[in-house]
């Protein structure tokens, strides 16, 4: 007997005749250059707005957050929810004209779990094993429940790449990505340009308008919007909020937002490595004191123009995981330097990361401001993003300040960043009763019953903090007024679909 949840076919086929009358590009300017385009090893947000044309996922969500179909038609669980079992959708392929499979489908998730590197292992620890049932059929085995396994497939876990082209390339797959999305994959220059241009054989190409996308990273917010302006891009993504009255006048353009899903955050590096050796990284009270330093209000309203909201906790506070009994912590310097005076460290000295974007420099500075009246001197290093993701994995950092964009469930906000053995704990937290909590939440259904976990988890966390937890930021894009389609979902990605100019 098998609980069975069907989809309505949300993402179902349009006729195919409304072809664009002229060659079109569509140009979308990015807020940093992506990380490696491999599903796999993947971890930055831009590389999922490049993935959300280029790799089509087993389910994806609505701007509601319901799950809907994508390469999977339906899934059901067992009654022990320890057996999923997918129906696949037939008659697709992938960018290199191999056929989309039950086959294919088992070896992305075997790669996903066992490919030296993969930052997914940790969202699909639960399974054990994986059984091609029929060709259009695959199950997955858990080793116990795991509540955030559908949601974890809506994103990269989900992503579905060509076995015979990941074979080939090895470990190079993500110089010359093959997937079973919309646009294929052209070239890329770094710092300059990730081109794609329009898969023939897309199994929903009746939703595709254009036949070329060509993503620019732009760090810059101002050069970013000038080159909108310009007509240079038809999307510029996460435009300064202090630009938004300016977009909203300008006739030519016009601008969408949604709150996000994830946080702002500084992570401290706690045991990865010598530099770790240091007041922030060995006293929690140091953290404690730094994070007690901080006016999360003041930064929102001062950087943000008050258009994103404080935070301390992994997901945002209207969120019904959120922990209402560990509110968001008012500024108190005076206590800041009791607590250093408790550690023995009044004036203790710690370098930030950053990566270079306007807006988060001015954050970096006004924390370097702030801690400074409680005894902290903060040096500030500016990074280009992806050499700051590869100094944070090697342990080479004191303190990052880093954005995560988020997921549908919660579990995709934590358990990666503080489980003890979780792909993307950079600075090697690691505490066996906040592990157990984490592990349990993702056995429960039940929202009030995880809620209790995870409330355990922030007792913990929130004491120790590993992670400083800022502000959640609105998703902001600025666009033509020409651009018909776009629709602000809560992940931020930007979906090619229906997208088209007038």
């Amino acid at each position: 007997m098998q609980r069975t949840t069907m989809l309505a076919l949300a993402l179902g086929l349009s006729v195919a005749g409304a072809a664009a009358a002229s060659a079109q590009t569509l140009r979308i300017g990015l807020a940093e250059d992506p990380d490696i385009l491999d599903p796999t090893q993947g971890r930055t947000f831009v590389g999922r707005i490049v993935f959300a044309s280029l790799c089509d996922k087993l389910f994806d969500i609505t701007p509601d957050l319901k799950v809907v179909p994508q390469l999977a038609l339906s899934y059901a669980w067992s009654e022990d929810a320890k057996h999923l079992t997918i129906q696949l959708r037939k008659g697709v392929k992938f960018q290199d004209g191999e056929a989309f499979n039950a086959a294919a489908a088992k070896f992305n998730f075997e790669r996903h779990i066992n490919m030296p590197g993969s930052n997914r292992k940790g969202e699909l620890s639960a399974v054990q094993t994986v059984d091609v049932v029929d060709d259009s059929t695959v199950r997955l085995n858990l080793a116990q429940p795991y509540s955030p396994l559908i949601a974890q497939l809506t994103d990269r876990a989900g992503m579905m790449v060509s076995p015979k082209a990941a074979q080939a390339l090895g470990d190079k797959f993500g110089t010359a990505p093959v997937c079973a999305g919309p646009f294929k994959f052209v070239e890329r220059v770094p710092q300059d340009r990730i081109v794609l241009e329009r898969f023939a054989d897309y199994w929903d190409k009746g939703r595709i308008h254009f036949d070329k996308v060509v993503f620019t990273p732009i760090v810059d917010s101002t050069v970013r919007l000038s080159n909108l302006q310009s007509g240079g891009l038809e999307i510029a993504e996460r435009v300064a909020a202090t630009d938004l009255p300016a977009i909203r006048a300008d006739k030519r353009l016009k601008a969408a937002s949604i709150v996000e899903l994830g946080y702002q955050g500084i992570t401290f590096n706690v045991a990865n490595g010598p530099r770790s050796k240091n007041p922030l990284g060995a006293d929690a009270r140091v953290r404690q004191a730094f994070s007690l330093a901080i006016d999360r209000a003041a930064i929102t309203n001062v950087v943000y123009n008050g258009e994103f909201f404080p935070g301390n906790q992994w997901v945002p506070t209207n969120n019904p995981y959120y922990v209402k009994s560990v509110p968001v912590p008012k500024r108190d310097v005076a206590r800041a330097k009791e607590l250093l005076a408790e550690a023995g460290t009044p004036h203790p000295q710690v370098t930030l990361m950053t990566p270079p974007n306007p807006d988060i420099l001015q954050v970096a500075q006004l924390i370097q401001a702030m801690t400074k009246d409680a005894g902290f001197e903060v040096k500030i290093q500016a990074t280009e993003f992806a050499a700051a993701l590869q100094s944070s994995q090697k342990g080479d950092f004191e303190a990052f300040l880093i954005a995560w964009s988020g997921r549908t469930d919660p579990d995709g906000n934590i358990f990666s960043f503080i489980s003890c053995k979780g792909p993307l704990n950079d600075g090697h937290y690691c505490n066996e009763d906040v592990d157990k909590e984490l592990a349990l939440a993702r056995t429960v259904e039940d929202p009030p019953e995880r809620l209790k976990h995870y409330a355990k988890v922030e007792a913990i966390v929130s004491k120790e903090l590993p992670i400083i937890y800022l502000f959640h930021r609105q998703w902001l894009w600025a666009m033509s007024a020409k651009l018909n389609g776009f629709v602000a979902y809560p992940d931020a990605l930007i979906r090619p679909q229906d997208l088209k100019v007038n």
